[in-house]
């Protein structure tokens, strides 16, 4: 890649992004581009690191792929976004240089910079183009929230907290420990804490039946 977006403007494509510079990270969502360059944080990476290392076991010698970031997901010619960690069972999907099409599993850590971004943006975004399952994961305090594609909106499937166990609706035989997820070298360990400290709202419209759904802050 060679140049970079010259300013804030809509209408940006795959082909602009092809060109830009590999010195910094993009995402383009509906044609706007969004600037990810600044570097994560240390517990952002260490909590993705552990992810990742209880994923793999589960998906090798299966289909199904495990990558991390940072790595290229083409959802449609506007939409380009790089998540932290990715399942995609469909192998013609994994191209050369990016993957092609929604994953099956997305795993997003918020940042403490951009939590709009990654909790209301890109899960509207994973929504549209027909993600099966999204994980949120909040570093501190840690906790994992697991989310179900149901119909155009993701239905929330569980929340679990440091010392407990992650269960994917997508692949019922995935129960992955979060002990020692959330724990970094040198801070105190995020134990026993409350799915409930999570500042996330959930509801349910009056008169209605059925799951909650998520409810954008």
């Amino acid at each position: 890649m060679s140049g970079m977006p010259a300013e804030k403007r809509t209408g940006y494509t795959w082909d602009d992004y092809c060109t830009w510079s590999d010195d910094k990270r993009w995402e383009i969502i509906g044609g706007e581009v969004f600037d990810m360059t600044a570097a994560p944080l240390v517990r952002h990476q260490a909590v993705s690191r552990e992810l990742e290392y209880r994923l793999m076991p589960f998906f090798a010698g299966k289909q199904c792929e495990v990558f991390d970031a940072p790595i290229d997901v083409k959802l449609s010619e506007e939409d380009v976004v790089q998540p932290d960690l990715i399942v995609v069972c469909n192998p013609h999907q994994i191209k050369e240089t990016h993957i092609e099409g929604p994953p099956t599993l997305v795993v997003e850590i918020l940042s403490p910079s951009r939590p709009f971004h990654d909790r209301v943006r890109k899960m509207g975004l994973y929504a549209k183009f027909g993600v099966k399952e999204f994980w949120v994961v909040t570093p501190e305090p840690g906790l994992v929230e697991v989310f179900l594609l149901d119909g155009a909106s993701y239905r929330l499937n569980g929340g679990y907290g440091p010392d407990e166990t992650v269960r994917s609706p997508t692949f019922p035989k995935l129960k992955m420990s979060l002990s020692g997820v959330f724990d970094l070298p040198g801070t105190p360990a995020a134990k026993g804490r409350k799915v409930k400290e999570a500042a996330v709202s959930y509801s349910t419209p009056r008169g209605a039946r059925g799951p909650a759904r998520y409810r954008q802050p």
